[in-house]
């Protein structure tokens, strides 16, 4: 017999913190632009974004707009729920993307069979809005 209730509540998503210093990127995000900072005093690209580069310890940095190219470097198929808001998308594939400008960032692929998925598959990035204010980049093969 099953004890649980018959319309359980959808379970909320985890939503990312965002501050001062991350706020470029999401906003990026819900304009369907994938941001970067960039340090103005060595030139290397940081991301995820930060306070000082990890390259020169400058803290200053502009942002820029990618290309929202790259490739599958890494990756994992999910085959069980580790949250109650993921209950319905697994299986699921959670990937380091190299973008096509050097950094490496963990995301989604999506749009594919995730036994399709493989190590080097060409990803574009798209955008999968969770709720009104926070919409985040998931990639899907090209």
């Amino acid at each position: 017999m099953n004890d649980q209730p018959k319309d359980k509540p959808k379970a909320k998503p985890v939503l990312p913190t965002i501050n001062e210093t991350n706020r470029p990127f999401w906003e990026g995000c819900k304009e369907r632009k994938l941001m970067a900072q960039r340090c103005t005093q060595c030139g290397k690209l940081r991301m995820p974004a930060a306070v000082c580069c990890p390259n020169c310890l400058s803290p200053d940095s502009k942002w820029e707009a990618l290309s929202g190219r790259g490739k599958v470097f890494s990756y994992i198929t999910f085959h069980r729920a580790y949250h109650p808001a993921w209950e319905g998308k697994v299986p699921y594939v959670v990937a380091m993307i190299e973008l096509a400008e050097g950094p490496i960032m963990m995301s989604n692929v999506v749009g594919t069979e995730p036994a399709k998925v493989k190590v080097g598959d060409a990803v574009t990035v798209d955008y999968e809005p969770i709720d009104e204010a926070v919409t985040i980049p998931v990639f899907r093969p090209t």
